[in-house]
């Protein structure tokens, strides 16, 4: 059965608090197999025959905003591209020491306007890159001292989504095979 990665977002932030075993089980409630979490930021891992990633995003996406009684945006990734985003991506061969590499997830690839839009929010330390449905920010020192914000990515991008570090994405990765 083919493994996925499902990337939620407005887990365990902003108030909206949910343990990991309680996400397990609202994932096995709809049928899942194999159902794991990988630390507390809304990453799961799953197992399902269906085939359409949006209509299983849309399930976990009603089931969830009816057992949690809020939104949770859902990006579903199958593992093989979900390493493919951890090797091939337009920073590979920058060296990360006192930097940091963040991989957005979006459901589909923005428009060409979008891309301008979020390729020209790049500073002297901040660069973006778009590549199909992920979004990369590559971070020259602490993301905390960067004047970028997720409101003004979101804005250019026109559509949501939820970041990830690199070293997450790429252990999520790992831990899936």
């Amino acid at each position: 059965m083919p493994r996925y990665v499902a990337f939620l977002r407005a887990i365990n932030v902003g108030g909206h608090t949910v343990k990991m075993d309680r996400l397990r089980s609202l994932f096995a409630e709809l049928k899942f197999a194999n159902v794991e979490t990988f630390i507390a930021s809304g990453n799961v891992l799953f197992d399902t025959r269906a085939k359409a990633l949006d209509a299983v995003e849309r399930r976990i996406e009603s089931h969830l905003e009816h057992a949690l009684g809020y939104e949770v945006a859902t990006f579903v990734r199958d593992i093989n591209d979900l390493a493919a985003v951890t090797v091939s991506h337009p920073f590979a061969d920058v060296a990360l020491e006192g930097t940091s590499l963040w991989v957005g997830f979006l459901k589909v690839a923005p428009a060409p306007a979008q891309v301008a839009t979020f390729e020209s929010l790049r500073t002297a330390d901040d660069e973006f890159h778009l590549h199909g449905r992920e979004a990369y920010w590559f971070r020259r020192g602490r993301m905390s001292d960067s004047k970028i914000t997720g409101k003004m990515l979101e804005r250019a991008l026109g559509a949501p989504f939820t970041f990830r570090n690199v070293t997450t994405v790429t252990k999520l990765a790992d831990k899936a095979h």
